[in-house]
């Protein structure tokens, strides 16, 4: 056992975040399959994963952590975290492409909002782990490039590597105060998934699909045009994801759909270039991820 993992893990526990162990030295989680599970114990009733064998009893923590010099994992869903991951590029010989912190530092900035101060843990491979609580009720999971590039989140089914742990690319360590901040509404309404459009009826013909879409269009960009500041860019990005759907279809024409939204973005007050840029990659990802059309006769 190392005295200073088992002192992570009953410190994480003590924030009310729920810990399991990670193999020595490794980010692997340290507890059996379900191939190998002997169904008992916790598992009695049936094999129990990671993200539900999670605790903050400290009992069971110093009974684990005897065992072996085990990492420290935290179940970020199960703690009430959502954790961003700000990545450091993994092939950048040239140098040029931006890492996480600066395109998470840039995305704020558009947002109108500084970095915020938050628990910070610096990574093993360079990088920055945020951490945030989430709103009683919302239940956020893991997203990869939705934020941005280099930046991706831990919430549910997902976890994080607790400060104290190593590996033998370096050490992950606290680098700031014990404070954990609220996640920012705006950065909320971009995670959150984009709202799923109503099922048009089955036996719709073309032009009442289409009817459909042109009101779904008319009430994205309104709501849009009168989204709040701190919420302006989240709106138009959860807007695009949700009107690519009907460009995929073939029920609108992209032009259309980004001429409305770019103006409808603008009268928000965001500048030209923001609504550009989100409505690209909004657009980009919803077109591509719903290439089959809802079933109608």
């Amino acid at each position: 056992m190392s005295e200073h993992l088992l002192r992570a893990a009953l410190a994480a526990a003590e924030r009310g975040w729920h810990v399991f162990p990670l193999r020595p030295g490794t980010k692997r989680p340290a507890l059996h399959g379900e191939k190998s599970c002997p169904r008992t114990g916790e598992c009695a009733s049936g094999h129990r994963k990671w993200e539900q064998r999670a605790t903050t009893d400290p009992d069971r923590i110093c009974a684990a952590w005897s065992r072996a010099p085990f990492n420290v994992g935290i179940a970020t869903g199960p703690s009430g975290l959502l954790v961003v991951d700000l990545d450091v590029p993994k092939d950048n010989s040239n140098g040029d492409a931006p890492d996480g912190a600066a395109t998470f530092a840039a995305l704020c900035e558009r947002a109108g909002h500084a970095v915020p101060t938050t628990y910070r843990v610096r990574t093993a491979s360079g990088g920055e782990h945020l951490y945030f609580t989430t709103p009683p009720g919302v239940r956020l999971t893991n997203t990869a490039r939705t934020v941005a590039a280099s930046v991706d989140t831990r919430a549910w089914g997902g976890y994080v590597v607790a400060a104290g742990s190593t590996t033998p690319t370096g050490d992950y360590e606290a680098l700031s105060g014990p404070e954990t901040a609220s996640l920012p509404a705006w950065l909320q309404s971009i995670l959150e998934p984009a709202p799923r459009a109503p099922q048009a009826p089955s036996m719709a013909i073309a032009g009442q699909s289409r009817q459909y879409a042109d009101v779904a269009l008319a009430n994205e960009a309104r709501n849009v045009a009168s989204a709040q500041q701190g919420a302006r860019e989240g709106t138009l990005f959860r807007a695009a994801r949700a009107l690519g759907r009907f460009v995929a279809w073939g029920d609108l024409p992209r032009s259309v759909v980004e001429q409305a939204l770019q103006e409808a973005g603008e009268a928000a007050g965001l500048t030209v270039a923001e609504c550009r840029s989100t409505l690209r990659s909004a657009l980009d990802w919803s077109i591509a991820h719903n290439t089959v059309r809802r079933e109608a006769a």
